[in-house]
């Protein structure tokens, strides 16, 4: 199996670096202000004489850059104590310089900060951090007038606003990822669901004729085995034929079942998942193909439909197959479930019409290749329910998935027909 490409450069970077870069870039403001730059009567408030004086705000600019690093570092595997370092960081920072106000850019990092939290955290996580990050400018608000540095709310509404839109975004993206793996979820188990269903199917399909033939050829043995002891042993060697040619089937289906879970490394449904996704959302039915899965499709078709006949007459059931249209290559889903209708169908009339014979209609039609199985029989009995039921809904899905339409029931002049229709794909059909 093949790596997965590496996510690109950009997501790569982790979120910390992102913020601290931007916090530092942004506490260039106030340097290149209050130190570079020569002084202006502009300024909201004196700044201090020679820059960062006395020795204590030099100090507290040094602890709030270490809490700014810091916080940054421990952001993504310690969300809430990186955030709180942030914010403490930013707020110290303002009072080392003896601003009057937070400035906008500088707590541009902690909206950020939110943004990431309110992203990959719980709601809750979030909302406290919003909270905290609100909390903060009130608090700064004290503490300037506290300090004697008060001029007003300044920026605060605007910085306020800042946080609301940061947490916004944040929870959006993460209702949106969590949306998305909601659909993956339930996409991953309806493939699975549909797989198990394509598996039942065919083992019905497989299992039901072969069973119904052996029961058959043995009651035939079991009542002419006295007076006709030739007749007997030619049903039993009927029946041991049948049996080793499900055996073997069952066997390959088996096999195809473990060879597949080996190469998934035994994890079924993080596998289809992963089918799933890098098939842009596609079925078990489509998206399974290339795979082991494939090998379960046993390599019959409508070409087996002669030997088909031929083992239920041998069985007592007289088939009569009625070929119309030209025949021409079908694709190997589509000839698949067409055998399995004609099979399906059949192995009903040996097992509980009561018939002696049945018609098997094969009419390859221009744009559809059209399908009935017709006998004179009692239909299906009550309490035979269970099986017909199974092999009536197995022949629905089949014909579902291909689009085309299903009917089954009593026919016009007593008996039971089963009647299908496949589109045909535009290459095969006829001009």
């Amino acid at each position: 199996m093949s790596a997965s490409p590496p996510p690109p450069l950009l997501k790569r970077v982790p979120p910390g670096l992102w913020v601290g870069l931007m916090w530092f870039v942004a506490a260039l403001g106030p340097l290149v202000e209050y130190v570079l730059m020569p002084p202006r009567p502009a300024y909201a408030h004196p700044p201090p004489r020679q820059g960062l004086d006395p020795l204590s705000s030099r100090v507290l600019l040094g602890i709030a850059f270490a809490m700014i690093l810091t916080g940054s570092a421990r952001l993504r595997r310690r969300a809430a104590l990186g955030f709180g370092l942030l914010l403490t960081g930013t707020v110290s920072s303002t009072v080392a310089w003896h601003q009057n106000q937070i400035p906008l850019t500088q707590y541009l990092a902690v909206d950020v900060a939110l943004c990431y939290i309110a992203a990959t955290r719980p709601r809750r996580t979030s909302l406290i951090a919003a909270a905290a990050a609100l909390a903060a400018l009130p608090f700064s608000l004290l503490l300037r007038t506290g300090l004697g540095e008060h001029d007003g709310v300044g920026s605060d509404p605007y910085i306020a606003l800042t946080v609301a839109i940061g947490w916004l975004v944040g929870n959006s993206i993460r209702q949106s990822r969590v949306h998305t793996q909601e659909l993956h979820a339930r996409a991953a188990a309806q493939a699975v669901t549909d797989e198990r269903l394509r598996i039942a199917r065919e083992m019905h399909d497989t299992v039901a004729h072969s069973i119904g033939i052996i029961a058959l050829q043995a009651g035939a043995a079991a009542r002419v085995i006295e007076t006709q002891p030739d007749r007997a042993r030619e049903a039993m060697l009927t029946v041991e034929k049948t049996g080793r040619e499900t055996l073997a089937g069952l066997r390959r289906m088996l096999g195809a079942l473990r060879q597949a879970d080996r190469e998934a490394g035994g994890v079924l449904g993080q596998d289809t998942a992963r089918t799933f996704a890098l098939t842009g959302g596609r079925t078990a039915e489509a998206a399974a193909e290339p795979a082991a899965a494939a090998s379960l499709r046993p390599a019959v078709g409508l070409a087996d439909v002669e030997r088909l006949a031929a083992t239920t007459t041998a069985a007592g059931v007289r088939v009569e197959v009625r070929w119309q249209g030209r025949r021409r290559p079908l694709p190997p889903d589509l000839d698949l479930a067409a055998f399995r209708i004609v099979q399906e169908s059949a192995t009903n009339v040996v097992r509980h019409s009561g018939a002696d014979s049945c018609r098997v209609s094969v009419d390859y039609g221009d744009d559809e290749l059209a399908i009935e199985v017709r006998d004179r029989g009692k239909g299906p009995a009550p309490d035979a329910g269970h099986d017909t039921g199974y092999g009536l809904v197995g022949m629905r899905e089949r014909i579902a998935l291909l689009h085309g339409d299903f009917t089954a029931g009593p026919g016009t002049d007593g008996g039971f027909r089963v009647a299908a229709r496949l589109p045909l794909p535009a290459d095969t059909r006829t001009r």
